[in-house]
């Protein structure tokens, strides 16, 4: 964490210190203990839990970041038990004040110290017993959720066969470093729209900057969950959201004109009512990262290239081949036992209407198969020359499976800025890095001043999906920065397909 970070968390954590003391303030002398030790902050809580009778790790568990907020929180609500407050409501209203309603507590005449020995008298309901577990309950998951693993399931296939439909994983959040959330007041397990309502499931009267507990950066090849960097603003209806994402609307209603395209949008609210979500709220994807800060990345017939290296296809990535054969019968079962292929699938197997030759999805380790075997005379793989891919400029000749060269922005590296690069560098520097940027009269613009180079403050990485002709990635929106990153996709703890797919159960994803 930088400065700036610990200084916004250590501010909130300050703030929990403090709006407390005035009630408590007026609560110290009923149960024996001087008001100025309330005044001062930390040093309240302390006295708090001395005379709730908490166990002293308590005090200290309040000093790790955002978790220790809980801890602050939960100390509150021991502290006023001293004093009768047992129910429901009242526990509920020092959380939402974050300690204020102390001051009612302590300005009501008939409030009477019963220390900790009252607190043991009292005996809960079992309706009240049911209550607390469930709120312990939901706090400890809502805790393990954000900084620990998350559970993900895959919904589409972009990333066949390495990961299928249905797949459900566990998501490390420790592989690079546990998040801080842009928005902690949310509601528990509801990612960012409400059912039912289909409202916001967030405020964001508190806003944490980007956040992470010992950062580890993203390696190559790992498989990444993160949130969609296009994500940010989303037409809120059901057959759009991420899957038709509000920037590629724009440029087919402008027909690749993106500020025409806007101004239909905008245009036209109760046809594309628009929603402006955070960094922690945007939809969740998962890819496999192919470059990391700083690589330059090409793409040349499919082949990825690195730094100027080819890049082996990993093993269960999956492209269309044009497939020869020698001529002999496939077998159905043949083809799917060796070469998981279901000839009965068109979107696996067709025939071309020649002789011999056939149009079929395989993975890379059933294509080295294929060829190993002799079953087939050539493998030629489908090279699409063209879709327009990101970053859509007039000039631009890239396509899905010919593209670059390209260089990923590190943390600390300077860009020289050029018209040429503008379009592919502008909307990390203006968006994701929070500046007013822009090209004018020749000219580059950064906050009010002109300027020929750029720093970057991120790193960035670039993201595909295995199943290179059926993934919406980075080819089509950029850069994932590094704040996106939410964390590595670990294990498959279940898979279902009209049943439950046992081979895949607790395999590493790899």
């Amino acid at each position: 964490m930088d400065a700036h970070q610990i200084a916004v968390i250590s501010l909130i954590s300050l703030i929990l210190f403090i709006l407390p003391a005035f009630g408590a303030y007026l609560l110290f002398p009923k149960a024996g203990q001087p008001g100025w030790k309330a005044l001062i902050p930390v040093l309240n809580t302390y006295e708090m839990l001395r005379i709730a009778d908490r166990p002293l790790i308590w005090f200290f568990l309040q000093f790790i970041p955002v978790a220790g907020w809980f801890i602050t929180l939960g100390l509150l609500i021991e502290f006023i038990k001293t004093f009768g407050r047992f129910k429901f409501w009242e526990h509920t209203l020092i959380v939402l004040t974050l300690g204020l309603y102390l001051i009612v507590i302590g300005m009501d005449p008939k409030t009477r110290f019963i220390g900790r020995e009252g607190v043991r008298k009292y005996k809960k309901s079992t309706t009240r017993e049911w209550i607390d577990a469930g709120v312990f309950a939901v706090v400890a998951a809502t805790l393990i959720r954000t900084f620990v693993f998350e559970a993900y399931t895959i919904p589409t296939g972009s990333m066949e066969k390495t990961l299928l439909i249905n797949d459900f994983l566990f998501v490390s959040k420790f592989s690079y470093g546990p998040r801080i959330p842009n928005t902690p007041l949310s509601i528990p397990f509801v990612h960012n729209t409400m059912p039912i309502t289909n409202g916001n499931s967030y405020v964001e009267w508190i806003k944490i900057p980007y956040t992470r507990w010992f950062p580890s950066p993203v390696k190559r090849n790992d498989v990444v969950v993160f949130n969609f960097p296009e994500g940010d603003t989303v037409i809120n209806l059901p057959e759009y959201q991420s899957l038709r994402p509000y920037y590629e609307v724009c440029r087919e209603l402008g027909r690749g004109n993106m500020d025409s395209g806007r101004q239909i949008v905008l245009g036209n609210p109760d046809q594309y009512p628009l929603v402006l979500r955070p960094v922690d709220k945007e939809e969740n994807y998962i890819k496999r990262c192919t470059a990391i800060a700083g690589d330059t990345l090409q793409i040349k017939n499919q082949v990825l290239w690195i730094n100027g290296k080819a890049v082996p296809f990993p093993a269960e990535s999956e492209t269309n081949y044009t497939v020869v054969t020698k001529g002999q019968q496939l077998d159905e079962q043949a083809m799917k036992d060796q070469y998981d292929v279901d000839i009965t699938k068109p979107e696996e197997f067709q025939t071309t209407g020649m002789a011999n030759q056939y149009d079929i999805l395989l993975t890379w380790a059933a294509h080295q198969k294929m060829v190993k075997s002799g079953l087939a005379v050539s493998i030629t793989p489908d090279i699409d020359s063209q879709e327009m891919v990101w970053p859509y400029t007039p000039t631009s000749t890239w396509t899905r499976d010919n593209f670059g060269p390209l260089w990923i922005p590190a943390k600390g590296a300077t860009l020289t800025l050029t018209p040429q690069n503008y379009p592919i560098y502008q909307r990390a520097i203006r968006v994701y890095e929070h500046n007013e940027f822009e090209l004018k009269d020749g000219k580059f613009w950064l906050n009010g001043q002109p300027v020929t180079q750029y720093t970057f403050k991120m790193n960035y990485y670039w993201m595909m999906g295995d199943n290179r002709h059926g993934s919406q990635d980075s080819r089509y929106w950029g850069f994932v920065p590094e704040d996106h990153v939410v964390g590595e996709a670990a294990l498959i703890w279940m898979s279902w397909d009209h049943g439950v797919r046992w081979s895949r159960l607790f395999k590493k994803i790899k």
